[in-house]
């Protein structure tokens, strides 16, 4: 009997791709080029399964295209929104993603994006590295204390309310939150701090906090969440920190805004244009920029993996995924 033939559309963890290679007729990317979207067709009329991950386009014209093949895509990451899931659901292909194992590690670089940012430690680096230090002096620097200060946190889930413990035990600050649904809390230790706040709108939020972080999904109603106007209701001193997806911030807004002084500085671990960052943003020293390493860590990336091909087996073999998304 013939074994599922599976598409991996980037390279994976060695002992991850060994073990799809044993228990598939596997296609890996050696090269770890983006697949074209004439190659995700392809994959598509030639893989059972296909692997993919958030940088991965798949459309409508993926789910129809002729002599379709594929019956699972399963991503390795958290976020769909680079997948057409109306389509999927029409052409009746399952959608996996890997929620639960990098929520910790998005957490701390979230919390060591809030820490560059108020501390000034991108441009100290950068400072001591051009040679341009001369040494110590009082005034040298200055960047803000955290503690006592308020985190506002948008989007609630797993990842923000793993920030918020953080912020608070590690750094002293006070949390407030604010989604537009209640939060779905599996467990007490996955819950927030204890004397979090909820803010009644992200208005009020925003005008209120000394530091923003955006932990919110992609969606068609939080594109662009982060607009002209609502940096405008930040106080001047504000930080806007992102690790949930580009296109919550409409970034040309936030280059204004940094520029006229509307808001203090700016963390950035995605971007709306991924992977082109607004030349603009690269100027400014008050803004750090990570290369999307939310989940960058051995551990994580093994175990979002594992999750990956434990919900593609399951799908090819007739199972309920445990990660579904449609």
């Amino acid at each position: 009997m013939s074994r599922p033939v599976v598409v991996v559309t980037r390279k994976l963890p060695s002992e991850i791709e060994a073990q799809i290679t044993e228990r598939y007729d596997a296609h890996l990317n050696r090269n770890d080029t983006p697949l074209s979207a004439v190659a995700m067709a392809d994959a598509m009329k030639l893989a059972d399964g296909i692997l993919c991950t958030v940088t991965d386009k798949i459309t409508a014209a993926h789910f129809t295209v002729p002599s379709r093949r594929t019956r699972v895509v399963a991503n390795f990451g958290v976020g769909v929104n680079h997948i057409d899931l109306d389509a999927a659901r029409t052409a009746g292909v399952i959608v996996t993603n890997t929620p639960d194992v990098l929520t910790d590690d998005t957490a701390d670089l979230a919390l060591a994006l809030i820490l560059m940012t108020s501390r000034r430690l991108g441009e100290g680096e950068r400072h001591v590295r051009s040679g341009a230090w001369s040494g110590w002096r009082p005034t040298h620097m200055l960047g803000r204390s955290l503690r006592g200060k308020v985190l506002g946190i948008v989007g609630y889930g797993r990842i923000g309310r793993a920030v918020a413990r953080r912020a608070v035990s590690a750094l002293g600050m006070r949390v407030q939150w604010w989604a537009p649904r209640d939060p779905v809390v599996d467990d007490a230790m996955s819950a927030g701090p204890e004397h979090a706040t909820r803010a009644q709108t992200l208005e009020a939020l925003l005008a209120t906090s000394d530091v923003v972080s955006l932990h919110c999904p992609a969606t068609p109603e939080t594109r662009h969440l982060m607009n002209a106007e609502r940096m405008s209701q930040m106080p001047p001193h504000g930080i806007l920190i992102n690790t949930a997806r580009g296109n919550v911030i409409d970034e040309h807004a936030l280059v204004h805004a940094l520029r006229e002084q509307v808001i203090a500085a700016a963390g950035l671990d995605v971007y709306e244009f991924e992977p082109t960052v607004l030349p603009d943003l690269r100027d400014f020293e008050n803004v750090v920029l990570l290369p999307h390493l939310g989940s960058a860590t051995v551990e994580t990336r093994r175990a979002m993996g594992e999750r990956a091909l434990e919900n593609l087996a399951a799908a090819l073999n007739g199972d309920a995924p445990r990660d579904r998304v449609v």
